[in-house]
């Protein structure tokens, strides 16, 4: 009875506007006071939890994430990606692909939404796209870095559910094909019916040929990451430090724009944003232990089942809670708290772990991007300029006719997840 109160608690701490971190810890205070935990015990527990090879990756991915903005590695990306976009819904469909690759080498949405953002936002409004479902487009097509591998949010559910990382990556692979797919063929759709996009007119300033050749260093950054994961050359937490080596070289050494000012608030922002995390995996895996020693999750299986029997509508259920969570708090709570407080109830239903955290995965995606707090569609809304009001709309728009369907493909249909990690023997 008591567990029931934390959530609440946790989203009217947040709402507050205390800092994520010291809200879990919040939770963790109220959970130790009316269960009488002991807190020393928990404390050890909880640094022995964090004592993981596994999330050495977290701040080498989140740092590769910022040398991406600050090295001119991403306008690169978005500049190739743009010449081979063309016809109708063209720039559209290069903010997509940029985030696609943006994703395959940081595994991060805020990122993605604060480089593509930042670059794309006026050449799309100036071809004629309304800078609110410019926040929409952006909204959800950064959380592509939820999906594509590498993915921090998928690090963090392998290490919280003790699954393998290799495989969460894998998993997500499949949905995300997907989705790229639904965004492009949804905005090529809306071209000429909900706006107009104006053809270019001015001729580009250089060859083909001669931006190939400028993004190639840039492109190379998710075939090593990934093919060295896949290819059995090193592990993901390996694969982070090529990638953030890999990131400096091609923007310090290749591009050239590195300074030491933009190299040093790099290694800040990413220090801070890994503080963070590795603050609410602290607290939440401490708040695991109480709620495991209580039986919370069981006895919530139990409660469910005998109320819903039926395996999809417990799905459904399951959905619905990660949408809903997905909307008032940021993904990494989500990960960490909401999600493996069902994995007994979905593992019951015949879902396999694995399979669940593409599930999460494409919630998550849905849940970011609704309102109340939206918290990825407010920040693109910041990076685009525009009022929220703007975005709503074409936001569930897409999460209705794109995001939505792709949830659902991936709950009932398992081989769409769980395809990739038996073809790469990961299962």
């Amino acid at each position: 009875m008591y567990a029931l109160i934390a959530l609440p608690l946790l989203i009217m701490l947040m709402g507050l506007g205390l800092p994520v971190a010291w809200s879990f810890a919040g939770v963790l205070a109220y959970l130790t006071w009316v269960y009488d935990a002991n807190l020393n015990t928990l404390m050890l527990q909880g640094f022995r939890s964090l004592n993981s090879v596994v999330l050495v990756a977290l701040p080498l991915f989140i740092l590769t994430g910022y040398l991406m903005q600050s090295g001119g590695i991403a306008q690169r990306i978005i500049a190739f990606v743009s010449r081979i976009a063309t016809g109708r819904g063209g720039m559209g469909t290069a903010m997509v692909l940029s985030s696609s690759v943006f994703g395959a080498i940081s595994g991060t949405a805020t990122a993605a939404i604060a480089s593509i953002g930042s670059i794309m936002t006026d050449p799309l409004a100036e071809r004629g796209y309304p800078r609110g479902r410019i926040a929409a487009l952006l909204g959800i097509s950064s959380l592509l870095g939820i999906l594509i591998p590498p993915s921090i949010t998928m690090i963090l559910f392998a290490v919280v559910t003790r699954q393998s990382v290799a495989a969460c990556f894998a998993a997500t692979i499949g949905p995300a094909i997907i989705l790229i797919i639904g965004l492009i063929l949804y905005n090529r759709f809306l071209v000429g019916r909900a706006f107009d996009e104006t053809a270019q007119t001015e001729a580009p300033e250089e060859s083909f040929g001669r931006v190939t050749f400028k993004a190639l260093p840039a492109l190379s950054l998710p075939l090593i990451i990934l093919g060295g994961i896949y290819g059995g050359i090193f592990t993901p937490t390996e694969a982070a430090a090529v990638a953030a080596v890999a990131a400096l070289v091609v923007g310090g050494v290749i591009y050239r724009e590195f300074t030491w000012g933009s190299l040093g608030r790099s290694v800040v922002s990413a220090a801070e944003t890994t503080g963070s995390i590795i603050l609410i995996l602290l607290f939440s895996f401490m708040i695991s232990r109480i709620l495991s020693f209580e039986r919370i999750p069981q006895d919530m299986t139990e409660a469910i089942q005998s109320v819903i029997s039926n395996p999809i509508a417990a799905l459904l259920m399951v959905n619905l809670v990660l949408i809903v969570a997905g909307a008032l708090m940021d993904d990494v709570s989500v990960t960490v708290v909401i999600a493996p407080l069902f994995l007994p109830l979905v593992v019951a239903n015949g879902v396999d772990p694995v399979h669940y955290a593409a599930i999460v995965a494409t919630s998550v995606v849905i849940g970011a991007n609704s309102p109340p707090v939206a918290p990825t569609l407010f920040l693109s809304c910041k990076i685009c300029r525009v009022p929220i009001l703007q975005a709503v709309m074409p936001a569930i728009g897409l999460m209705g006719f794109v995001a939505l369907p792709v949830m659902l493909l991936t709950t009932f249909w398992p081989d769409l997840s769980l395809m990739i990690p038996r073809l790469l023997d990961l299962m």
